[in-house]
């Protein structure tokens, strides 16, 4: 088809995710993708691009990997789909569970797979929902996250969301979700007031759950201080709460380590998986519990447990995810990340030095930020009028680089969360890029 052809069969017949309609009937789709190959995409024109965010924070091994597409045929050829409902099972997603508990933090051994996050969040809290109830617990209900945070798009993932216009945009959230203060803004110790707070107002008697991201990717890739989930363990073992580690965007080496919560120390309840987990080849995600959950679930559960998805367990991606994670093992990614991820905060490091509209800049394994401030020495930031984020991710468009922007509550951040196999010579061509589209802006805004 012509490009043409493909424009206008794309504004009469495809409604975007988390985009403007009325931008793409405007104007049309962005790009038209038609390959991918490392950690490039190449457009319908011909147009190479870095995807410095690995399409959405997910293409670990990087994109044209043969080894997986062999893994899907193979498994298709042989059992392409199977349901796992009244316990039927096979032998790829027994592998695949094996082998994710073999990864995750020790106690926790059991999965239950999902299609993506937002599923594995859902069902994340109705599985500590149920863990209560079967207690003789019924009235630990409500979930608290985190302002600023980022769970899904599903009804309760939504609700779980620190981010108001995931609220709006259908009205309404459910019911027993709530959100304390992060620790980003306010440090540990005022955020760890306001989570007893809380808990104390809503009593602990009612709380089931306290969910949270190690790193708050949708927010602004935020790093949370070194003691903070220390004391949010602490606290939720005092009260006698389970802790989740939302750990879709960095479980799978995102963060340098396999999963993201082992920056910390800290060994959560139950951790919620997708995205890194086959690399974004398929969709697959899942949630790990503890052996105390497992245990609990095995002893007081009584008849069939009411919860499941057509595709859990998904043969064919349960294939994928074991070959995927067998090249993050091989290729050594986990510990590439770490290095990468080291370098890039060097380049970040030295804009910050060379540009006086670089604000504050971080970085933990390959998922780092750059804040565009009006004055570093103040922290004050630029008018929302001024659209700096939008025009800096203009300006890497126009130079070959896929990134993402955040603006929240007039920070214009710059999130970048490029495939684990990036390179040195990549990562300096993408600072080289970076440099030369904020002095564009920068200078450009001397003029408004």
């Amino acid at each position: 088809m012509t490009m043409e052809h493909l424009l206008e069969l794309d504004k009469k017949h495809f409604i975007h995710p988390t985009s403007s309609i009325q931008q793409q009937q405007e104007k049309g789709a962005k790009i038209i993708v038609e390959k991918g190959e490392g950690i490039y995409l190449t457009d319908k024109n011909g147009s190479v691009y870095m995807d410095v965010m690995s399409s959405l924070w997910n293409v670990n091994v990087g994109h044209g990997r043969e080894e997986l597409a062999e893994a899907a045929a193979e498994q298709m050829k042989k059992l392409a789909f199977s349901s796992a409902f009244s316990t039927f099972s096979h032998e790829p997603a027994i592998k695949l569970a094996e082998k994710i508990a073999s990864l995750a933090p020790k106690g926790l051994n059991a999965v239950f797979f999902t299609s993506g996050g937002s599923e594995s969040n859902d069902t994340a809290f109705k599985l500590v929902r149920h863990y209560w109830r079967i207690q003789d617990q019924p009235n630990r209900r409500k979930i608290i996250s985190l302002k600023r945070g980022y769970h899904g798009v599903a009804a309760a993932s939504t609700s779980a969301t620190g981010i108001p216009e995931f609220w709006n945009m259908a009205g309404q959230m459910m019911t027993d979700f709530h959100h304390a203060d992060t620790p980003y803004e306010n440090g540990t110790d005022k955020a760890i007031v306001s989570l007893r707070q809380l808990i104390e107002a809503e009593g602990p008697e009612t709380i089931a759950a306290f969910i949270a991201e190690p790193v708050q990717g949708a927010g602004g890739v935020l790093i949370p201080p070194s003691d903070f989930f220390k004391e949010v363990r602490n606290v939720c073992d005092e009260y006698g709460i389970l802790l989740i580690a939302d750990e879709v965007i960095t479980g799978f080496g995102r963060t340098g380590k396999m999963f993201g919560v082992e920056n910390w120390g800290v060994t959560p309840d139950l951790m919620s998986f997708a995205k890194g987990v086959t690399s974004g080849y398929v969709p697959l995600g899942g949630v790990i519990v503890s052996n105390h959950i497992h245990d609990v679930l095995k002893e007081k559960s009584k008849g069939t447990l009411f919860h499941g998805y057509t595709y859990s367990g998904h043969p064919t991606a349960a294939a994928v995810a074991l070959k995927n994670l067998e090249i993050i093992e091989k290729e050594e990614l986990v510990e590439n990340s770490r290095k990468m991820g080291e370098e890039l905060l060097k380049g970040f490091q030295k804009l910050k030095e060379e540009i006086d509209i670089v604000g504050n800049v971080r970085t933990i394994g390959l998922l780092g930020a750059v804040e565009l401030v009006q004055d570093p020495k103040t922290n004050k930031r630029f008018s929302p009028d001024y659209q700096v984020a939008a025009k800096v991710i203009e300006a890497l468009h126009q130079r070959g680089v896929i990134c993402r922007a955040v603006t929240y509550e007039g920070t214009d951040i710059i999130c970048f969360s490029p495939p684990l196999i990036i390179n040195p010579s990549q990562i300096d061509s993408l600072l080289e890029r970076l440099k030369g589209a904020i002095k564009e802006v920068k200078e450009g805004l001397t003029t408004v």
